[in-house]
């Protein structure tokens, strides 16, 4: 009764000219994660590192994933697809580099802010298989291929269209040649939640769906409702341990089952996109290897490896997951630099991989010279800054043995009234000088 009366509601907005209201604003019934959403969120925790992937037709233009946004029309655009053939896509060659890298998950965008559809989609022409000369549906391959090598797939989906007519126009993709006029909200909504069908039956087990665009329609006058309750309870019905997570940038709704951060570790906000509250969901960081999510030509600025090992240490002090991003290039080939990447935190993470995988975080904010993880009665000390010589933790633990991670030589130590003190190895090159403290059960 209730979602037949919500249905009627929304069609009556709908005809009015009228958006619906912000989705903070729904009434449902409280939600309960189901036993498999438990199991679901505790496996994501454990995780600890993930590969973002943002690969579109916009790879061909070499300008990033929001080119369509500044300019193009859609129809002009859309003319790329025709000539979109990634002879090189090998996705075991993918997936098996973003292993070796000690990456756990793979979330590839399967639709981004412009439409194009990176599977065999039967709700629209506008996708790999059906309006490009290659034909082939990727994320087939993907999940096929992440199912071989042990890799969780997730799927990001933008709730923004730049193409559709019927999607509402919000703040962005103004300038595609799109008539507001055409907006209809309940067509766009069906078009999504069969389009989510398809994801999730056809598939595979996917690990979560991770949305993107809310961000769309938040300075609007008129509230939007974007129906999230309804497009959630689909998602676990037909997924059962399928998570949800939405980069919205706001405290999580009801039925999200993990929070995420963009460009910042949890309460950190230098790129003010995170200033949200930390709910007590499993956290992922997201983060550009480089400068941009997609593809762009210029873009050569990629972090060095130990830049990216740190972020990873970081975020586990945080109790965070680092989903780290690649944009392939039009070819369908990851690019030499990300692969060089890839390489180096593979090295690192088979030495140092048990000091951040299935760790909680410290008790402490991350410290100037580097943090800690925790599991069970050890404590893990990541010190980032290759001049301290000694460091001092703001917490004063039980500490029964402290050892140098690497070469196994007892560390001297000394309790405090509400701070442990720990001398630390000389610095021999390692990105991170790890100390493993022994607690008292």
């Amino acid at each position: 009764m209730f979602y037949t009366m919500k249905l009627i509601y929304t069609l009556l907005v709908a005809a009015a000219g009228l958006l619906p209201l912000h989705p903070s604003a729904q009434t449902s019934s409280p939600y309960s994660p189901s036993p498999e959403i438990i199991e679901a969120q505790n496996e994501f925790a454990a995780n600890r590192f993930g590969i973002f992937i943002h690969w579109g037709i916009y790879s061909m233009f070499g300008q990033g994933e929001w080119y369509l946004n500044y300019g193009p029309k859609a129809d002009e655009y859309a003319k790329a697809a025709s000539g979109f053939y990634p002879a090189n896509f090998n996705a075991d060659a993918w997936v098996k580099a973003i292993k070796e890298a000690g990456a756990k998950y793979i979330c590839f965008t399967s639709r981004h802010h412009d439409g194009f559809s990176m599977w065999h989609t039967a709700q629209s022409p506008y996708n790999i298989v059906d309006a490009t000369p290659w034909k082939r549906d990727v994320i087939k391959e993907l999940s096929q291929a992440c199912e071989r090598h042990g890799i969780k797939l997730h799927l990001y989906y933008s709730h923004i269209d730049w193409t559709r007519p019927d999607y509402p126009s919000g703040r962005t993709g103004l300038t595609t040649g799109r008539n507001p006029a055409d907006a209809d909200w309940p067509t766009y909504y069906s078009f999504m939640n069969r389009q989510l069908t398809e994801l999730l039956t056809q598939y595979g087990p996917i690990g979560a769906i991770w949305f993107d665009g809310l961000w769309d329609h938040d300075a609007d006058s008129i509230p939007f409702d974007w129906q999230l309750d309804e497009q959630y309870e689909l998602i676990h019905r037909l997924q059962p341990s399928c998570l949800i997570g939405n980069n919205h940038h706001l405290t999580p709704f009801e039925g999200e089952n993990i929070q995420i951060f963009e460009r910042d570790l949890p309460g950190e906000n230098k790129a003010g996109l995170s200033g949200q509250s930390i709910a007590p969901l499993p956290l992922e960081t997201c983060e550009t290897m480089n400068g941009m999510w997609g593809y762009k030509v210029i873009d050569q600025n990629y972090k060095d490896v130990d830049t990216l090992v740190h972020l990873i240490v970081k975020a586990a002090g945080k109790g965070a997951n680092l989903l780290l991003n690649i944009g392939p290039q039009p070819d369908g080939s990851l690019p030499a630099a990300a692969l060089d990447r890839l390489r180096g935190i593979g090295d690192w993470m088979r030495t140092y991989g048990s000091t951040v995988y299935a760790t909680t975080g410290g008790e402490f904010p991350v410290q100037p010279w580097g943090t800690v993880t925790r599991s069970g009665n050890t404590l893990y000390v990541h010190v980032l800054d290759p001049q301290a010589s000694t460091v001092s933790l703001p917490h004063r633990y039980p500490v029964t043995k402290a050892t140098h991670f690497i070469s196994g030589d007892k560390i001297k130590f000394r309790l405090r009234h509400d701070t442990t003190e720990i001398d630390v190895p000389a610095a021999t090159g390692e990105t991170d000088r790890v100390i493993q403290l022994t607690l008292k059960p």
